[in-house]
């Protein structure tokens, strides 16, 4: 019944929505970066701050690497806790040319299991934005985590209250096929239903879902 759902899930999402084309970036540094930047804020205020940084020529990591702490917060003020993404973005930027000598090819190749771990110990990258850098920037086959899908699979009878992040991303990788681009395609639908209709409050009438049981009163 699980492998079920989950895949009805996607395929009434698909239906509704279509392709999604997600990540938006121009390149897999403007996507880490945006992985990054996203923390806490909305992706209009990211793409206000990547504009700034591409406006000043330093859409690069090794560009960024370059500059001063203080020269990239200001840049990246629209998204937000600016100074501290600043810290982040230069704690995975030492951390990249440390170990991989700003060679992002030298990272791709670099198993996927083994990275995430690598990501983790970095001070200010959380399991959603390593697992977001592995899936949309360097095409590792990883499903991505987020409130969304929490909000989606508990409404849905398909998690309880106590699920964990990694709990829960296991479930949808046991239960579809093991494809980069499926991954990334159904985690995008899902966030596209979360800001639509799955909301805190929820928008049911009319959620592509609604003909699916969930647990909770339509408005």
């Amino acid at each position: 019944m699980t492998s079920e759902t989950i895949n009805k899930i996607y395929e009434l999402l698909s239906k509704r929505f279509g392709e999604q084309y997600w990540w938006p970036g121009e390149s897999v540094d403007e996507i880490i970066v945006g992985a990054i930047l996203t923390q806490n804020t909305n992706w209009g205020n990211v793409e206000k701050a990547i504009g700034n940084l591409k406006q000043a020529s330093v859409m690069s990591l090794a560009a960024i690497n370059a500059i001063e702490i203080e020269r990239l917060a200001e840049l990246i003020r629209p998204a937000g806790y600016y100074n501290v993404k600043a810290k982040r973005i230069k704690n995975f930027l030492a951390w990249f040319f440390d170990e991989f000598g700003g060679d992002i090819e030298q990272l791709k190749k670099s198993d996927c299991a083994s990275l995430r771990v690598e990501l983790l110990s970095i001070n200010g990258i959380g399991r959603e934005t390593a697992d977001s850098i592995l899936l949309y920037g360097l095409g590792k086959a990883i499903f991505v985590i987020d409130t969304y899908t929490f909000r989606i699979a508990y409404r849905h009878g398909l998690i309880d209250d106590q699920c964990d992040y990694e709990e829960l991303q296991r479930l949808f990788e046991d239960n579809l096929p093991c494809n980069v681009k499926l991954f990334n395609e159904y985690h995008a639908l899902l966030v596209r239903a979360g800001k639509e209709f799955c909301k805190p409050k929820a928008k049911c009438s009319g959620c592509p879902l609604e003909c699916l049981p969930h647990e909770i009163e339509q408005e």
